[in-house]
């Protein structure tokens, strides 16, 4: 059967989804991590270390900017638009090489503002790589401070709020699969707090790293055109006090990527953790531990109307696996570089931005998912109160304590316990008769006695309260 071609259609119908059926949860990228977002910061990149040498007169004789020159560059910068994207496509048509265009656009942007005559300051001893590491750093670093890292406080603070809510409500605890030794919820949703945590904080500590030092990192074009220069000074106070970044002192041409792989592996290991927070959840609905607060007018199966799917959860569980992927190649990608210089990396960083895209995606799925639940606590009683047998672990314990202490009788106490609950289901009445025959001490058997499943939780709300509280007065601070 002929279709229409879609490739044809206007205005451009998007291959992937983070452009398309999601690009309302990833949009906040394009500003960092597009190439667009790369070319902006080539451009911002060229005129800083343009106005870097001209207002230092690291060249002797060349006259420094005025300061409206200064206003006109850097307005230039800051209004890149849909008209600067189409004049640099317009060079690169011909020139065959990105960073040869922006070149040549800032050099006729001089020609505007009446400052030709310093056009061959621009890209003045610079590779392309030294631009392009510093736009990329650029980038990324925006893309984790303003979009990700808020993104995974997001997720962490709706933990915080459903652990603090769920601090006290017990629940029967599921070790291999099994009934264990109860928690609460809100104890088992710290946990996750916790560990994301400790991400988020590696991840906000990353030293985003730039090097200017040319060709092969030796200075040497800088140390021909201009001998008398502290170039390595130079490039460092450029790197650091008119970009943000750190200075990496010493590469090859490129700068060497290794802050890439270990900023990858973090966000990909808090990626992780938050799968594992996904199919916690997705399991607890299952048991009904939770229910889902459906959604006006939506719809959960297409055949069976009662359902209400999992499905923020699921999704985000997929976006994190690829998200996941991308970043695991783009780590150990990166880190190679034959010789001085190949460009494998060039290709792969162009997907830094999908990486972070599905990530991004997934978080926001998580907290939507986390929103949208109601804790289900006559599930969670009826599943306490069906496993008195788990009490066996606090009855075998204060029997050690109490030989250990010289009360007769309590000898071989873990197999006497096993006797009584493994593979069995007890009741209130079963432990109790079984406490009463064992000979304790009044004091501890009454203690004992009174024990529930849904009371048998330890400290538990008192480690969830306490971690909120930590979480919040460090997001807060």
């Amino acid at each position: 059967m002929p279709t229409v071609s879609l490739a044809e259609i206007s205005p451009a119908i998007a291959l992937g989804p983070l452009d398309g059926r999601y690009r309302k949860d990833t949009a906040d990228l394009v500003d960092h991590l597009s190439e667009a977002a790369l070319n902006r910061n080539r451009i911002i990149v060229e005129i800083e270390w343009f106005i870097h040498l001209a207002q230092n007169s690291v060249i002797e004789g060349v006259r420094t900017l005025t300061p409206d020159e200064i206003d006109a560059l850097r307005a230039f910068a800051a209004d890149f638009d849909a008209d600067t994207i189409a004049t640099l496509a317009a060079h690169e048509a011909v020139t065959v090489h990105d960073v040869k265009a922006v070149e040549y656009t800032i050099k006729e942007a001089l020609v505007t503002i009446g400052a030709e005559d310093l056009g061959e300051l621009v890209h003045f001893c610079c590779t392309s790589e030294d631009i392009n590491n510093l736009s990329w750093a650029l980038g990324i670093k925006g893309a984790t401070e303003q979009v990700w890292l808020p993104r995974a406080k997001a997720l962490i603070d709706a933990l915080a709020e459903s652990a603090a809510e769920l601090a006290e409500v017990p629940m029967l605890a599921h070790t291999h699969g099994q009934p264990a030794t109860p928690t609460t919820m809100g104890k088992e949703l710290a946990v996750f707090i916790h560990r994301l945590r400790r991400q988020y904080e590696r991840i906000a500590a990353t030293e985003f790293l730039g090097k200017i030092n040319g060709a092969t990192g030796t200075y040497s074009a800088h140390l021909a055109a201009v001998p008398g220069a502290d170039w390595p000074q130079i490039a460092r106070t450029f790197v650091e006090d008119r970009l943000g970044l750190t200075f990496n002192s010493l590469t090859t041409q490129i700068e060497s990527h290794d802050w890439n792989s270990e900023l990858f592996a973090d966000i990909a290991r808090f990626n992780r953790i938050a799968h594992n927070l996904a199919t916690d959840m997705w399991t607890y609905i299952s048991m009904n531990y939770f229910k889902q607060i459906p959604v006006a007018g939506a719809t959960g199966s297409s055949t069976m109307p009662h359902k209400v799917n999992p499905i923020r959860f699921e999704n985000a569980e997929a976006n994190l696996e690829l998200s996941c992927a991308l970043l695991d190649s783009l780590g150990s990608t990166l880190i190679t570089s034959r010789m001085q210089r190949d460009l494998t990396d060039s290709t792969s960083q162009r997907n830094i931005g999908v990486a972070y895209g599905h990530s991004v995606l997934a978080l926001n799925n998580l907290v939507k998912g986390l929103g949208a639940l109601a804790i289900n606590e006559d599930a969670l009683a009826a599943d306490l109160d069906g496993n008195w047998e788990v009490l066996g672990e606090a009855v075998q314990s204060v029997m050690r304590a109490a030989g250990l202490q010289g009360v007769p009788g309590m000898d071989n106490p873990y197999e006497t316990l096993k006797e009584l609950t493994r593979g069995k289901r007890i009741n209130q009445a079963d432990l109790q008769a079984f406490v009463d025959g064992l000979g304790l001490p009044e004091e501890r058997a009454e203690l004992l006695k009174a024990l529930t499943p849904a009371t048998y939780t330890g400290v538990a709300a008192q480690l969830a309260e306490s971690e909120v509280s930590d979480w919040q007065a460090f997001s807060e601070g």
